[in-house]
């Protein structure tokens, strides 16, 4: 019997071979949407290092993680976890990294948060990080207030709306783009837990993965796609986006009709962007709690509206029309599944220019700490330059894919 479908649209390499595939296409002239200008990489090759050596002077450059955002304003914020032995550590800490992620995408330009402890205002992605840190401390998610640090079936299940948008400052005046829908991956998270005891555990928490991936306790290794793979398999049922391949869920996966493959998988473009962003959020608790994580240079880039909107503000890539830059966009459409598509591909070629500026090897400069350092950050950079923040395509979005 051959690879299933689904596993095959799941695998990193598969994603890097159909991106490839498309911008190979690109670079030939042939994409109705995008036009390749190589001469220009360099120079975005140059935003990047400049600005992660303005960032890390010494080049100790942490991964691309949601434990950046929880470090925002440069608040050392702790989970009171005193007592607690390395696995019980990582479980809550996986348990936090995977709700803070699935509230994590695009907040939109109005919403603000005020931590009340140290009287700092965050927006966008910091905001989040820090206002869920604050939300799971406070047992939002938990369905025993006995033990609040964590994450459990039976309380996401019955989140509380009110509580949750209390918690994260959300009302009239301050409105969170998708909160709506992010909420409602949250309760679907609950039930996937639920569901699943022998990846998750009883009583359903998403730190049960701990236990799963770590098999030998005298010699703990995981490999950072077999975390990824696990995510995919147990959790593609959660999201929104109606794709399935073969009778089976797929979430941010995508139709584009230049992309080849064999059987059901022919058409489809896979990114699982969320997925991979939990995953890069999940290796440092893995490592916390002494684990070697290896394989971190098989997950991708992220395709996503920063790391995107650095290729499209660099000129690296251009539409072939202006008139689109104007237009509002769904994940779905094509020229949004080739951006992220490009993005994939130029973002490990980016890598390379990279770290030859910087004078440093893939080894010493994944490209977990390339975006970290980085392309998504320079984004940011350009897009505040260029655009008062705001991304070079408007895409609406459900707050699952970016």
């Amino acid at each position: 019997m051959g690879v299933k479908p689904a596993a095959t649209l799941r695998s990193t390499a598969e994603i890097r071979h159909r991106a490839n595939g498309l911008l190979a296409r690109a670079r030939a002239g042939d994409s109705p949407w995008f036009t390749v200008r190589d001469d220009a990489l360099p120079g975005a090759a140059a935003e990047v290092a400049d600005l992660t050596v303005q960032r890390f002077p010494d080049l100790a450059i942490p991964f691309h993680s949601r434990w950046r955002h929880f470090e925002a304003g440069g608040v050392h914020r702790t989970l009171d976890l005193d007592g607690a032995d390395g696995p019980s550590r990582a479980r809550a800490m996986i348990d936090l990294a995977v709700v803070s992620v699935l509230l994590d995408a695009g907040a939109g330009p109005d919403w603000r948060y005020r931590e009340e402890r140290s009287g700092l205002e965050f927006s966008r992605s910091e905001g989040l990080g820090v206002a869920s840190w604050h939300a799971f401390t406070a047992g939002v998610f938990s369905s025993d207030p006995v033990r609040p640090l964590q994450a459990d079936a039976a309380g996401l299940i019955d989140l509380d709306t009110e509580r949750l948008a209390a918690a994260m400052q959300v009302g009239p005046g301050n409105p969170l783009v998708g909160f709506e829908g992010r909420t409602d991956v949250l309760r679907r998270l609950g039930s996937a837990l639920a569901d699943q005891p022998g990846v998750f555990g009883d009583p359903g928490r998403p730190g049960g993965i701990y236990d799963l991936l770590v098999t030998d306790p005298a010699a703990p290794t995981v490999a950072a796609h077999d975390i990824l793979t696990v995510l995919l398999t147990s959790l593609s049922r959660i999201w929104l986006a109606d794709n399935v391949v073969d009778g089976e869920p797929m979430g941010d996966c995508w139709r584009h009709s230049a992309v080849p493959g064999p059987g059901a998988t022919a058409g489809w473009m896979p990114f699982h962007k969320l997925s991979q962003w939990l995953t890069y959020s999940l290796l440092e608790p893995f490592d916390w709690s002494g684990v070697e994580v290896t394989g971190i240079d098989a997950l991708t880039g992220l395709p996503e509206y920063r790391n995107g909107g650095l290729l499209l503000d660099t000129g690296v890539l251009a539409l072939r029309a202006d008139s689109w830059s104007a237009a509002e966009w769904s994940p779905a459409d094509e020229l949004v599944v080739e951006w992220r598509a490009l993005t994939v591909a130029l973002l490990d070629e980016l890598a390379v220019l990279v770290r030859a500026r910087l004078g440093v090897d893939a080894e010493a400069l994944p490209l977990a700490c390339v975006l970290e350092g980085g392309t998504w950050a320079a984004g940011r950079v350009l897009a505040q330059r260029l655009r008062g923040g705001l991304p070079p395509l408007t895409v609406i979005s459900d707050g699952t894919v970016f």
